[in-house]
């Protein structure tokens, strides 16, 4: 986040980036369709479920477990190899972030170790809290260098701090920023990328952008593919204006996708009825 500089309020001072204002309206239209469509005033439930199938399929995807939407749906068991406990773990995660809302304001941190444990769903020392030094981490699709786990430790206080402070940012900048600082420090030994995407989706619902959480940004991430998606991560890793600009207005386009999904179950729930 070095763009930021001493700022007061650094987040905010990112939405003041070129281009930024214009993909925050840009998201802010195409939730506010979603929410204005008439099934979500009878169904929301049944979107929201929908939306979170959707978006955990699409952020396992991302981890390198790439199924489809049918296959996802109709499995019970997820501990076969490692794409199902992947599945598995995506599924856990969008279950666990509604339950998280309250605490997530006052402690970002605690909110992050309980996502890791409810994604490796194991016992082993490394899991609930962040990597120590010399400790390996699997995360093989992000081949971003390691910050050392001093600095990924001193970078995830300052994330919090800024969390916890508030401010004026734009529910998206702060959301991006959440899941680029996650995935370029990866401070847990493993599933950085499923947390991550997690986070973001807890900033999009408890900001009240996506209070229903209907707008799953890892569809959109997940249409717009793992070559797009480590391009942009190098913009936010750069600390570039331009890098992070770019990759703030990527993670709004994956929010105006997984809206146009939401939007297509909805006209889809409307001809049923009809």
């Amino acid at each position: 986040m070095s763009t930021a500089g001493a700022t007061a309020d650094p987040l905010a001072a990112l939405g003041a980036l070129p281009g930024v204002a214009e993909s925050v309206e840009s998201v802010r239209k195409s939730v506010d369709r979603v929410y204005g469509h008439r099934i979500m005033r009878r169904r929301s439930n049944a979107i929201t479920s929908e939306a979170a199938l959707r978006g955990a399929r699409g952020s396992a995807a991302l981890a390198g477990a790439d199924w489809a939407l049918e296959e996802v749906r109709r499995r019970t068991d997820f501990s076969g190899d490692d794409e199902a406990r992947t599945v598995g773990a995506a599924l856990r995660l969008t279950a666990e972030a509604g339950q998280l809302l309250s605490i997530w304001r006052q402690s970002p941190l605690r909110v992050l170790a309980r996502l890791h444990l409810v994604a490796a769903a194991d016992k082993a020392d490394q899991v609930g809290r962040p990597r120590q030094e010399g400790e390996a981490v699997d995360e093989p699709l992000v081949g971003l260098p390691l910050p050392s786990a001093a600095e990924a430790h001193g970078r995830l206080e300052g994330l919090a701090g800024l969390i916890i402070a508030g401010g004026t940012a734009p529910a998206l900048v702060t959301a991006a920023v959440v899941h680029g600082e996650l995935l370029a420090l990866r401070p847990f030994t493993s599933h950085n990328g499923l947390v991550a995407r997690t986070a973001e989706r807890i900033v999009l619902i408890g900001s009240g952008l996506d209070p229903k959480s209907v707008c799953a940004a890892e569809v959109g991430h997940a249409e717009l593919g793992r070559v797009a998606y480590l391009e942009a991560l190098d913009g936010y890793v750069s600390g570039t204006p331009e890098g992070m600009a770019a990759w703030i207005a990527h993670c709004g386009r994956a929010v105006e996708l997984g809206a146009r999904e939401s939007m297509a179950v909805c006209e889809a729930l409307q001809r049923g009825a009809a």
